[in-house]
């Protein structure tokens, strides 16, 4: 009776036929993992730009501010004077719906600091300056100009919301 060896590890084993479904799932795999590292790559490439942007728009804003400040102060220096007084205080719109802003305006002369009570922008010795404010319930403001001489003088403004 002839019997047959039991095949060698490997040698003489016939290739099997690759699975058609098995390598069209690897395929599918493949470029599911390449779209999956294009999507985070340009997600990171529009976050970094928008934080860049964001940051160019802060320093934009800071050097205005600064520009603003330098050329209240020379103001305030041209119009020499010795009065040291608060010379306007004012919202317009006086009142408001809630969420609405308002333009707050204030001037001082012969001023050295300037403070604003709630503080809801940056101030500064101005013969006129305006800036946009959101307030969301009525609110009272107080203006204090001090002198450097221990000299202070306030107004005081209320803005009405509805």
């Amino acid at each position: 009776m002839l019997t047959n060896p039991p095949p060698s590890s490997g040698a003489n084993v016939p290739a099997q036929a690759p699975d058609p479904k098995r390598a069209a799932k690897r395929r599918w795999s493949i470029f599911g993992l390449v779209v999956a590292v294009l999507l985070v790559y340009i997600v990171f490439v529009f976050w970094t730009r928008s934080q860049d942007n964001k940051l160019l728009e802060r320093e934009r804003a800071e050097k205005a501010s600064a520009d603003q400040r330098t050329a209240d102060e020379k103001s305030v220096e041209a119009l020499g004077g010795t009065d040291f007084k608060i010379l306007a205080f004012y919202a317009s719109p006086g009142l408001i719906h809630k969420g609405d802003d308002v333009s707050m305006c204030y001037g001082v002369a012969n001023t050295k600091t300037v403070t604003l009570d709630p503080p809801v922008a940056s101030v500064w010795p101005s013969a006129t300056r305006c800036m946009s404010v959101k307030v969301t319930k009525t609110t009272k403001f107080t203006l204090t100009a001090d002198d450097g001489s221990g000299n202070k003088k306030q107004a005081e403004l209320t803005i009405t919301v509805q």
